[in-house]
């Protein structure tokens, strides 16, 4: 992997800054246009590289090291290290779930343990929602993405054939990615709209990898058409048709 340089973050501040550069407008670049651009991005670069030292705190923690040790490594003291990361994340217990995205999960979690990765991202995610695509009957997700005209098949195709393979031993204590607890947090949020105590669905967890919009499933989900917009608009209908109070 090539990190880019900062001559490559230059250009695509350059590119993406629609109102710097309006020939006959100005003489010179809308240089605050620009610093707004580059803000935007050194805040999404420093967003990923916080994901990525808190998911590998949480497999320290996981796997029995100590917060001193861990603010060793980072370079600051136990206490620094234990308030920016001591909150614990939320355990989703099967109580929380429906009957259909339990049986994800179990497919969530084969296909890391079988690819030998030592995390849940959304593409293990995406993966489990579809697993069943073949399957009668289908679990809230495949039916959504029929709704708006993806093929469930494709997509879990396309997930699997990227999946890569690790060189972990774990079996049991796989750590969520951030993205991934993200999505699932959203799929509570949306499972519990109303003040509701609704389970949380497999369609929820689409919704939530969809909203996010980043990792591998939102790619693949994007490549087939799959947006956002679309999927709220065919649960807003299909409420409609029923007259289902369940909110998605």
């Amino acid at each position: 992997m090539t990190l880019p340089d900062l001559d490559d973050l230059i250009a695509e501040v350059d590119r993406t800054c629609d109102s710097a550069h309006r020939p006959g407008v100005q003489d010179q670049p809308d240089w605050l246009a620009l610093l707004t651009v580059a803000a935007g991005i050194s805040g999404q670069l420093q967003a990923l590289a916080d994901d990525l030292v808190e998911d590998y705190v949480e497999h320290c923690r996981m796997h029995g090291v100590s917060w001193a040790d861990i603010g060793a490594s980072l370079g600051v003291t136990r206490q620094a290290v234990q308030q920016r990361f001591h909150a614990p994340h939320k355990r989703y217990t099967p109580e929380m779930l429906t009957e259909g995205l339990q049986q994800a999960m179990t497919h969530m979690k084969r296909a890391a343990v079988q690819h030998r990765n030592n995390y849940l991202g959304t593409e293990h995610l995406l993966y489990g929602l579809t697993a069943e695509a073949d399957d009668v009957p289908d679990n809230a997700a495949i039916l959504l993405l029929r709704t708006v005209g993806a093929s469930p098949e494709k997509i879990h195709r396309a997930v699997e054939s990227r999946l890569s393979w690790g060189a972990s031993q774990a079996a049991e204590r796989i750590a969520w990615t951030p993205f991934s607890r993200k999505a699932i947090a959203i799929a509570e949020e949306r499972a519990t709209q109303g003040g509701s105590s609704a389970l949380i669905d497999c369609d929820h967890l689409l919704l939530g990898l969809t909203q996010i919009g980043r990792g591998l499933a939102a790619t693949v989900l994007n490549e087939s058409g799959v947006t956002l917009e679309t999927l709220e608009e065919a649960v807003a209908q299909g409420r409609s048709a029923t007259g289902s109070p369940r909110s998605s």
